[in-house]
């Protein structure tokens, strides 16, 4: 499976934590599901200085393009304009 490192950063208008918050538990069910799919491999969200979420970073893995795509358009982080931008690179795990 090819490996991908997922960086969103958020929006930073005065309603993104509260859009953030909203769809959260719907991220989070998304991740139990590629995590029993074999996709997720981990993941988290990035912090302010004052401890506010900001982002996320995950690292996620799939056979083909189309199935890192089909992902894309089901995340609700970016349908639910969660995340202003998305970086998404292919990743490898260091293997010691």
């Amino acid at each position: 499976m090819q490996q991908y490192l997922v960086t969103g950063y958020d929006f930073q208008d005065e309603q993104a934590l509260d859009r953030r918050m909203a769809v959260r538990p719907q991220h989070l069910e998304g991740v139990k599901t590629l995590k029993a799919a074999g996709n997720y491999v981990i993941g988290g969200a990035m912090l302010s200085k004052d401890g506010q979420m900001i982002g996320s970073t995950m690292i996620v893995q799939f056979e083909t393009t189309a199935e890192l795509n089909a992902w894309k358009e089901t995340e609700v982080y970016l349908t639910g304009k969660v995340w202003e931008t998305v970086d998404i690179q292919p990743f490898k795990i260091a293997e010691v």
